[in-house]
């Protein structure tokens, strides 16, 4: 059993420690801002189109500033950047909550700062991510990767549970300002972080930080096919088997639940970060695979095979002698387990497997490619349920996701080969 509960070898590091806890404070803040901003624009506006606008003036910014502060970290002291960065968090987190103490009740102020928020975090979610190698030994990144994504999709639960509840009760000011605050528990930890810049692999001096450095990232990528291949298989996953969109309908037809929402959304809304999360307690066991990219393989089709049971079952939902519903939720759940070890041992592989000179520009097209692969995902979901239905969108997605993830297997071989050296 000890061996099938996560790995907390990662925890014995200092500077790893110290960025993990503050990170459980500040992912369930960041979580309270990202409940309360659409929450504020729609009681503002009474819009859902205005609440929309949040997706473009959230996506551009992580795009554009993804991979142009991947190419940063790449040049500069990624423990300055993260200071900088950080204070900028807290900085839009302290706006937030002065425009809502003022009641000035302006969506596009409100649309301005989520975009400039989303611009820091763009910048400082790739850096963060590119200095574990850096503080921890390669045998540790599984585990670690682990760690982290568990407490991201812990947050995603809780905190708009916590923040959805709050609203009524304290009011939107009040909840931006608990984000500010939890933000200062990452400041603690990136203060005692040492100086980290960029190993370049070469000896030269760095670029500069512009067009052609990005340009350089990309062209890096496209030689390494194990790497290139970790982003494609993920596309397959995020692109095609999907189905959040959904979720609003689903709950309405297939289940009997007010079009407004209700207790079938709520749960169709948190199964598959609920799987997560489980898959995270019970990760143990990933630092022992060395077998890496045959372990991506194996989960991103156990993923779609779940969006399959998933998008099958809602063909019996109407009338159906069998707790259609529970059997749904079930299929997510495994979904999001197998997700989460999908997506570690592909971070994993970033780390590990680049030049840490690179790190930051990869792990900027990894913000952009997680961020944009499921908007990507709601427009073609919503549009196929529209002409075809919820069922045969859900069920067809899962089984593209497996088909095309073979396709990939066997067109990157090495990837299905890859493998790390075992742990020492």
């Amino acid at each position: 059993m000890a061996r099938l509960l996560a790995d907390t070898t990662p925890l014995r590091n200092p500077n790893f420690s110290r960025l993990w806890w503050a990170n459980i404070i500040t992912v369930i803040g960041a979580q309270l801002t990202v409940v309360a901003v659409p929450a504020q624009i729609y009681a503002i506006t009474g819009s859902s189109a205005y609440v929309g606008l949040t997706g473009i003036f959230g996506l551009v910014p992580l795009v554009v500033f993804g991979l142009w502060g991947g190419a940063i970290a790449d040049v500069f002291d990624r423990r300055i950047i993260l200071i900088v960065t950080t204070t900028g968090l807290i900085a839009t987190a302290v706006l937030f909550w002065l425009q809502a103490f003022a009641e000035l009740n302006n969506v596009w102020l409100l649309l301005g700062l989520f975009a400039l928020q989303q611009s820091f975090f763009a910048v400082n979610q790739p850096t963060r991510v590119a200095v574990l190698p850096r503080i921890l030994p390669a045998q540790d990144l599984p585990a670690a990767n682990s760690l982290n994504m568990t407490v991201m999709q812990a947050g995603a639960i809780a905190g708009p549970l916590v923040g959805a509840s709050l609203i009524p009760v304290i009011g939107f000011s009040l909840l931006y300002l608990l984000d500010a605050v939890g933000l200062l528990a990452t400041m603690w930890a990136v203060l005692r972080l040492p100086a980290l810049r960029p190993d370049r692999a070469d000896g030269a001096a760095p670029s500069t930080p512009g067009l052609r450095s990005v340009i350089e990232g990309l062209t890096y990528l496209r030689g390494h096919k194990v790497l290139l291949a970790s982003f494609v298989v993920d596309l397959i996953a995020m692109i095609f088997g999907m189905p959040r969109a959904l979720f609003p309908q689903m709950a309405h037809e297939n289940f009997g639940g007010p079009s407004e929402g209700g207790l079938a959304f709520a749960l169709l809304f948190v199964a598959i970060p609920a799987g997560a999360v489980l898959g995270g307690v019970f990760s143990g066991w990933v630092s022992g695979v060395r077998r890496q990219g045959r372990a991506v393989i194996i989960a991103i089709t156990i993923w779609g095979l779940s969006i399959t049971v998933a998008g099958g079952a809602l063909f019996f939902a109407d009338g159906a002698a069998l707790p259609i519903l529970p059997i749904v939720l079930v299929a997510l759940v495994v979904g999001g387990a197998a997700d989460m070890v999908s997506a570690a041992f592909r971070q994993t592989m970033l780390q590990s497997a680049a030049d840490d000179d690179v790190r930051g520009r990869l792990q900027g097209v990894f913000i952009v490619v997680v961020a944009g692969g499921p908007r990507v995902a709601d427009v073609a979901h919503g549009a196929t349920a529209a002409a075809a239905g919820t069922a045969v969108t859900v069920a067809g997605g899962g089984l593209l996701t497996v088909l095309l993830t073979v396709v990939a297997a066997v067109a990157f071989p090495m990837f299905w080969r890859y493998r790390v050296a075992a742990r020492g």
